[in-house]
């Protein structure tokens, strides 16, 4: 990785704390950042380390650097957002100063009710329950296939104290939440309270984020959005010189690379439209634009990104409520979007040829991304093929419409070894993995190819199916 981040705790900053950033940026020649999809900030490629002393409480991660993760927290949902009654920003804010070193682990702070965070995507998730200031704790460490969850709810102000327990516990390399859970009560007397009744997840479309909006009585909130992921650092600077002038003491970074400025006074909203109206910002963006996650600085994301923004809009498609993610191909469970576009990796072996890319297109059960399950619907299709699946998901999606609870995670089950089956039509490259199936063909995820009918051809090409050469087959342990 070749990029710099800056941690941001909890997705929270302070216009000086950003000014001083968006200084260290220009002092260097740099004409932007960039947000990261852990509410961090990501500087360009030649962004050259800074010295200790004038880094100050901020923490640089340099590229091939493992120094630190960010925590993830939903407080830039508060007040503006559904949220859970007893959790206020200040809550959060008092959580987050209990983190006084930079987690090794990724952790997530989050409210359940509210949908522009996600719940799930960190190795320790603390989710707000409806006792107030207890909280369910979801765990997947680094080496673990499945999460699962804490067997107590943990007290607000034990939070910090768990985490920093169990971040000293791994060099005992715990393989179950339970071991976890033993570890930590053993070191730790802490308020625990007993789980009465599950995790619900009520389901809501994804919100929209953009634009000037009414925050109680005589306040205003404002979402900024850049299509391209490239903020503007004349633009920032004057921005937190704005803040400063209007009192505003936070900046609330998202997790889809953009950020939302709360508490702009009524009488002061006249001063920030012409204030945006001068620097050229569009504040309205389509809702289709907005609800996309992609990695930083990967050009091809962008690209594809833009191809099936404009195609959708062309056919004048509907979105709303629904988020779609684009990728190379993963199988770390780590995807938070309803849909997903995932790019086909290359054969090593064919990596010199210049060939076409495909992709796998995922969405998430019920198309809510707190299931952490997702259901391939089409695979190794080509990119012109990508607006008509998006279309017909964006139909189904309609038809089953509904409020539907999510299902969160419990316990892992036991460790069992599967193998994994590729093998490829050597005539056109397509891919038959038995993770996948062969969904144009009716063939379910999960049937090895020795399994697959005698008449079996590509799906694509129709190349018999004793053309095919293997391409993986060794053994693998899951959960």
């Amino acid at each position: 990785m070749e990029l710099t981040r800056l941690i941001v705790k909890g997705g929270v900053i302070s216009p000086g704390e950003l000014r001083e950033i968006v200084n260290m940026g220009l002092e260097q020649g740099l004409d932007s950042i960039s947000f990261g999809s852990r509410q961090d900030i990501i500087f360009p490629k030649d962004f050259t380390a800074v010295d200790k002393e004038k880094v100050g409480k901020n923490l640089f991660v340099h590229p091939n650097e493992k120094s630190g993760n960010n925590i993830v927290s939903s407080y830039v949902s508060t007040d503006i957002f559904r949220n859970t009654p007893w959790l206020t920003g200040n809550k959060f804010l008092y959580i987050l100063e209990q983190f006084k070193q930079h987690p090794k682990l990724k952790v997530n702070i989050t409210d359940p009710k509210q949908q522009l965070v996600p719940l799930f995507t960190g190795h320790i998730n603390f989710i707000a329950s409806d006792h107030e200031d207890y909280w369910f704790l979801y765990v997947r460490l680094p080496k673990w296939d499945k999460m699962e969850m804490y067997p107590v709810l943990i007290y607000s102000w034990n939070i910090a104290e768990i985490y920093y327990e169990i971040e000293k516990k791994l060099i005992e390399e715990p393989d179950s939440v339970e071991m976890i859970f033993q570890l930590v009560s053993d070191a730790l007397d802490t308020n625990n309270r007993t789980i009465d009744k599950p995790l619900n997840i009520p389901f809501y479309p994804f919100p929209y984020y953009e634009g000037m909006n009414r925050l109680g009585i005589d306040q205003y909130w404002l979402g900024l959005y850049w299509r391209n992921n490239l903020y503007d650092l004349d633009f920032l600077a004057a921005m937190c010189d704005l803040c400063f002038d209007c009192k505003i003491g936070k900046i609330c970074i998202t997790p889809w690379k953009s950020f939302i400025i709360k508490g702009i006074p009524k009488d002061r909203k006249l001063d920030w439209e012409k204030f945006l109206g001068k620097k050229g910002i569009n504040v309205r963006h389509s809702l289709l634009e907005l609800n996309w996650h992609l990695p930083v600085a990967m050009e091809w994301a962008l690209n594809l990104k833009t191809f099936l923004v404009r195609t959708l809009d062309q056919f004048d498609i509907s979105t709303y409520g629904l988020t779609f993610g684009i990728s190379e191909y993963n199988r770390d469970g780590h995807y938070f979007t309803s849909i997903v576009v995932e790019k086909n990796e290359l054969p090593k072996d064919l990596e010199s040829i210049k060939i076409r890319d495909t992709y796998n297109v995922l969405y998430a059960k019920n198309f809510d991304p707190n299931t952490k399950e997702y259901i391939v619907h089409a695979q190794d299709v080509d990119k012109l093929e990508l607006p008509t699946i998006l279309i017909e998901l964006s139909r189904k999606y309609f038809d089953e419409l509904g409020n539907q609870i999510a299902e969160v995670p419990a316990k892992a089950t036991k460790k069992e070894t599967t193998t994994q089956d590729i093998h490829q039509c050597p005539e056109c490259l397509t891919l038959y993995n038995s993770e996948y199936g062969d969904v144009i063909q009716g063939i379910e995820k999960g049937v090895l190819f020795k399994d697959l009918p005698e008449d079996y051809c590509c799906s694509l090409c129709e190349s018999p199916k004793i053309n095919f050469v293997v391409l993986a087959g060794e053994k693998l342990g899951t959960l």
